[in-house]
């Protein structure tokens, strides 16, 4: 049987695949990690404002009320900075998606390709074998001796 001659290119397809999954798994792992940051951050500030609320019925001084506000105005902008990195990083994700889903399809194509070509050796060896087998029979019967 003929070896497949774009073997060479499905093997380096399906390692660039297997990278790709790889990259993607990692990708998946950050985009938990920022988005994990991003829930903390938006707790603790929940925590902090009950505490200034709490500490505001009970009376504050005018410094520690823009200690309060200052630090709340610190940790939106923290919030809105993790935000965007969870933002950038999904947006990673779905590049990496898309190129998992690239090097997949382009790994299904070439082994479409080699399963028509080792399907095209089965067929191609079974003539040989056939027609082998006719001309022996024939050769037998000319002789006569069927």
């Amino acid at each position: 049987m003929k070896a497949f001659p774009l073997q060479s290119l499905l093997d380096l397809s399906s390692v660039r695949m297997d990278d790709a999954a790889s990259r993607l798994g990692q990708l998946f792992a950050s985009e938990q990690e920022v988005e994990k940051t991003l829930a903390l951050l938006e707790q603790y500030r929940e925590e902090y404002e009950a505490r200034f609320r709490q500490a505001a019925q009970n009376g504050l001084t005018r410094e520690e009320w823009g200690n309060y506000r200052s630090f709340l105005g610190r940790l939106d902008e923290a919030i809105a900075q993790q935000g965007a990195l969870v933002e950038a990083s999904k947006q990673r994700t779905v590049d990496g998606q898309k190129e998992w889903l690239d090097k997949r399809n382009r790994v299904k194509a070439f082994d479409t390709l080699s399963q028509r070509h080792k399907a095209n050796e089965v067929r191609s060896e079974a003539k040989t074998e056939q027609r082998t087998q006719d001309e022996h029979a024939a050769k037998n019967f000319s002789n006569g001796g069927h």
